[in-house]
């Protein structure tokens, strides 16, 4: 269906303006990309700065597709926060969209239902969906014949360096390949030095030969379209602040947080560190929270939704929250630990000042950074007799499910989840209904990749110190290490980085900020935060919960993480143990924790929820908090009779099998708070949907507590 050029460009600037504006235009670029696909159903790579608008270039192409008869657009899209920034911005210019994620499960058959009818225009999923078994074998080939473009959205996910962080990204190769034929392909993304344009080009078919300076335009025989530009951010000012103490660098950030312009982002290395820096800077009166690849997604979204509207002044983040976010007056972005290479930092940093004059951008490295990167490098891809161990132990008819397969390899969960996915793609096993399930193709262990990947992870790793060292421009260093096409030899400095111009961040902390800071990381046990928000679509499930959550349980304690370098192997080994009464040893440590908890009110009576895996454990415990604590022992909070347990890993799912699930206690005669003993808190529904029971029995308040929690 050939689609004429003539007042094509007038209706993409009129589309423009519905999504960005009126004051919008189309840049030269943005332009020949989307005429390269809707009218010469071309395959292109793009590669330009955040804020460029290669969004705009996908939203524009597949409202004009659409416009002349073709099918929907699939973008293939790897953040939850992404995808929701995407959706939005879609509906500005009336492009009906739809995606498919892991937090929306309720929604999918519905979704399923409207691609096949025609009502949705652009249709964003996880690239683990590809390998969905349903969408895998009933809605993709559908949508491969009849797309009328495909998208791979942060393409730089496909090459080899992220096949760590999302091995489903390779799976794009059989999506692309399958394709019908003149189906046009755009790949995008913002970082990708000429090593990964080359792995792009390669991973996906799209891309091509690019010219010796790189850029401008590159065309192949095979019609691909490359488009690179310049990486320059005028709005950013660079900056380093050395101190290599962790408490010292958490002090200067809550002493200095205030001095950073409007709203933004700090970055952490760890769930952990992002969790523990979020409270000390509550606790220093700041409106910030913690936001990581464990959080919830309908808590993210909330969380997202505060940010856009600066009500709050930072997210504490980890990795989670970057590509795609966009907050175009993010005021700052502030990293405590660098990450592992030039790369990810500019990725990240590149979140700010997207539409102000002026961002702040800080880095506080600590000596401990190369351990975090080394330990992230061990759980990589595992040595081959791991894998074949793997391989060895799954039937070729009979599937195995990821939880009955993990007690017979030396892999723990996550880790043999990612060894599965590689090995699927690699053809090696197959994902089906019910588990996994070997193929009998040979499969070789590539181990000149995974040279090569060793060799540029340490290579990427020791230019990121060299970042931070370097007494040249700082945005010209990041801009060399991403093959910046516009860079020259005589390219002049930044003019606006702390090495241009000589202005720095003091080092210096108030020692009072560091003994309270100290106190407050060093006390005894973690923060528990209350979830603070209902999952969507519950109502599909039969639940009638949505929204914030108001009756769930007050901020809480835990003893320790099982991660932890300190309680995590004494809590990991009671927990492994028999289940039998709670050592004199912890129930000190708990005292300790409680003594220490800085609660509105101090709870008047103790109860424990009942454990399936130590209820001995667990009644132990809450008995000799009541003890010691003179607290009114109110026993267990019971199961109610024939309810099955909770197993899911999906939130809504987790609730509905919570729902009513414990016996109503009689909670006449309490007066005051009910501390809530758990031996184990994981996702923190357990402790939330007991805690509702407690609250419609008639509880004033409940304060969850419990010994340990995985990370």
């Amino acid at each position: 269906m050939s689609i004429p050029t003539a007042g094509l460009r007038d209706d993409a600037e009129h589309l423009l303006r519905e999504l960005a504006g009126p004051q919008a235009r189309l840049r030269d670029d943005q332009w020949t990309a989307i005429e390269a696909l809707v009218v010469h159903r071309r395959r292109a790579l793009v590669v330009q700065r955040t804020g460029w608008g290669k969004s705009a270039v996908y939203f524009i192409s597949a409202k004009l597709l659409r416009a002349h008869g073709h099918g929907p657009t699939v973008i293939v899209s790897p953040l939850l926060a992404l995808m929701r920034n995407q959706v939005a911005a879609a509906e500005k210019a009336g492009v009906r969209a739809a995606t498919i994620n892991s937090g929306n499960m309720t929604e999918w058959d519905e979704i399923h239902e409207r691609i096949r009818s025609g009502d949705v225009d652009v249709l964003l999923v996880s690239p683990e969906r590809l390998n969905n078994p349903d969408f895998r074998d009933q809605v993709l080939p559908a949508l491969a014949r009849d797309a009328g473009l495909v998208v791979v959205d942060e393409a730089h996910c496909v090459s080899d360096w992220g096949h760590d962080f999302r091995p489903d990204y390779r799976r794009i190769r059989t999506l692309v390949a399958d394709l019908g034929d003149g189906v046009p392909v755009l790949a995008t993304t913002a970082t990708a030095n000429d090593r990964v344009v080359a792995d792009v080009a390669a991973q996906l078919g799209v891309g091509g030969p690019v010219q010796p300076d790189g850029a401008g335009e590159a065309s192949s025989s095979s019609g691909t379209l490359v488009l690179r530009g310049g990486l320059d951010r005028p709005s950013l000012h660079l900056a380093v602040v050395r101190i290599d103490e962790p408490a010292r660098r958490a002090a200067w950030l809550a002493q200095h947080l205030n001095e950073l312009p409007g709203s933004g982002i700090v970055y952490t290395l760890t769930v952990s560190a992002a969790r523990d820096l979020a409270a000390l800077l509550s606790d220093h009166g700041y409106a910030v929270a913690a936001y990581t690849g464990q959080t919830d997604p309908a808590e993210r979204e909330q969380l997202e939704a505060d940010l856009l509207a600066n009500r709050v002044k930072a997210l504490v983040a980890t990795s989670a929250l970057g590509m795609g976010f966009d907050k175009p007056d993010l005021g700052f972005v502030v990293h405590l630990g660098a990450p592992s290479s030039p790369i990810s930092y500019y990725q990240q940093v590149g979140r700010a000042g997207r539409s102000t004059d002026r961002a702040e951008v800080v880095l506080l490295p600590g000596p401990e950074d190369r351990q975090i990167w080394q330990w992230f490098a061990s759980v990589a891809f595992p040595e081959e007799s791991l894998v074949r161990r793997v391989i060895d132990a799954l039937d070729h008819e009979k599937p195995l499910s990821t939880q009955a397969l993990e007690p017979r390899v030396d892999l723990n969960r996550s880790r043999l989840e990612m060894v599965l996915k590689v090995l699927d793609v690699d053809g090696a096993v197959r994902r089906v209904k019910g588990g996994w399930i070997g193929t009998g193709q040979p499969w070789v262990y590539d181990a000149e990749r995974y040279g090569r990947l060793e060799q540029a992870r340490t290579a990427e790793q020791n230019a990121m110190i060299e970042y931070e060292r370097t007494a040249e421009c700082r945005m010209l260093f990041l801009r060399r290490q991403l093959d910046d096409p516009e860079l020259t030899g005589d390219t002049p400095g930044c003019g606006r980085c702390d090495n241009c111009t000589g202005s720095r961040w003091s080092d210096a902390v108030d020692e009072q900020e560091v003994a309270r800071t100290k106190a407050r990381l060093e006390r005894p046990g973690v923060d528990l935060p209350p979830r603070r928000q209902w999952p969507t679509g519950m109502a599909t499930l039969g639940v009638k919960l949505s929204g914030r959550i108001t009756d769930g349980p007050e901020p809480g304690r835990v003893l320790g993480r099982l991660s932890d370098l300190g309680w995590g192997p004494r809590l990991r080994a009671l927990l492994d143990a028999p289940d039998g009464p709670v050592p004199d040893a912890v129930v000190q440590a708990a005292v300790a924790v409680l003594a220490s908890w800085d609660w509105a009110q101090r709870p008047t009576a103790v109860m424990a929820v009942e454990s399936p895996t130590h209820p001995i454990l667990t009644a132990s415990l809450a008995s000799r908090l009541s003890q010691l604590g003179r607290l009114q022992d109110l026993g267990v909070l019971r199961r109610r009779t024939g309810h099955p347990q909770a197993t899911a890993a999906n939130s809504a799912y987790r609730i509905a099998a919570l729902v009513d699930a414990w016996e109503t206690p009689d909670l006449s005669g309490v007066n005051g708070p009910i501390l809530l003993v758990d031996a184990v808190t994981d996702t923190g529904w357990t402790l939330t949907m007991a805690a509702r029971t407690l609250v419609a029995a008639g509880a004033d308040a409940v304060l969850p507590f419990a010994l340990a929690s995985p990370k």
